[in-house]
């Protein structure tokens, strides 16, 4: 199909649903997207697709994590070639940035998520082949964890907090750290060059993209057997597990498509695809049924709805959007003098 096909029949089935209450699930709450290529997050109200504002990050951030009360996002400012060492905090309903955490030696941080509390960070410095708990209201490294491996470039935290686990791209390794006591427990060796990773909220399972190999591998943590899933990916950037532990999200950013799969069966059940586009971060609603996927080439949110695979509408970002975090809270414009 080409290009132009493809584009008419996505958005004649984006205009088809804009009445549904498929599309009534998805216009609600607030994003906050980073802007590889710019340097910058936008603030962004869903229903009504507008830019509340545009914030000034630190070079090349990539990721952000969010509270789950939508008050307060966190940007890990990658870097460019020189590479970076900090983390610019934003207060979502204040649609300004409250101060810029600056990591000293832990350089290179990407991955990132809240720890159960949302008053800690678990953020990855590549550079230093560690993590770090920052503690966002003052910006103080409160703990850090050796994961003496090469390239932890993401990381995974199970729903209770206590564990996480970092993809290192350059070892071809899975590290599995205990937050109480700080220490590197195990290591788990995957197929080479793993980026992508997610665990599920019970810990059971980590799920684990391979760059060079195309696949995806499943980590039983209880036995630790590393078991191939799923092939044929020409990038699986990302991987998303949805909160009813039913379906796995991967898009493969080389290949333009978004595979959607069943977790239980590890079979894929339909690939979405998004020709020129680029698809790379990924977030649900707090509900799982709509998918905010970042389309770096194009400069949008695709607004997905899950039940029914289908494009609801196109949100418009800055440029090169990445890291996506949504909240249903929802921001309004601050009132003119």
């Amino acid at each position: 199909m080409s290009r132009r096909l493809l584009l008419s029949s996505v958005l004649g089935a984006s205009f088809a649903l804009m009445g549904s209450p498929v599309a009534a699930r998805a216009q609600s709450g607030t994003l906050v997207v980073v802007n590889k290529a710019a340097s910058t997050a936008s603030v962004i109200d869903v229903a009504s697709g507008g830019t509340l504002a545009v914030l000034p990050t630190g070079r090349g951030p990539h990721e952000v994590a969010m509270t789950r009360d939508g008050g307060t996002a966190v940007v890990t400012d990658y870097g460019d070639r020189e590479g970076n060492n900090t983390l610019t905090v934003i207060d979502v309903p204040g649609l300004r940035v409250t101060r810029t955490i600056d990591l000293g030696a832990y350089r290179r941080p990407h991955g990132i998520a809240f720890l159960p509390g949302d008053s800690l960070v678990a953020v990855t410095s590549e550079a230093a082949r560690a993590v770090v708990l920052v503690r966002v209201a003052d910006g103080t490294v409160v703990k850090a964890f050796s994961t003496g491996q090469g390239g932890s470039h993401m990381l995974a935290v199970t729903g209770d907090g206590r564990t996480i686990f970092t993809g290192n791209i350059r070892d071809g390794t899975v590290s599995q750290l205990d937050v109480a006591t700080g220490e590197h427990t195990r290591l788990f060796q995957t197929p080479p060059q793993p980026e992508a990773i997610t665990v599920t909220a019970d810990g059971r399972e980590v799920w684990v993209g391979s760059n060079s190999e195309g696949t995806v591998s499943v980590v039983d943590v209880a036995t630790g057997e590393v078991a191939r899933a799923l092939d044929g990916f020409r990038w699986p950037y990302r991987i998303l597990i949805t909160p009813d532990n039913r379906h796995v999200l991967i898009p493969d950013f080389r290949a333009h498509e978004l595979r959607i799969v069943d977790r239980a069966a590890r079979a894929v059940i339909d690939v979405m695809r998004f020709d020129g586009a680029g698809p790379q971060g990924i977030t649900l609603s707090h509900d799982g049924k709509t998918i905010y996927h970042a389309m770096s080439l194009e400069d949008r949110i695709a607004v997905i709805d899950l039940e029914s695979r289908s494009v609801i509408r196109s949100i418009a970002t800055g440029r090169g959007p990445d890291g996506v975090a949504h909240t249903e809270r929802v921001v309004r414009e601050p009132k003119g003098p």
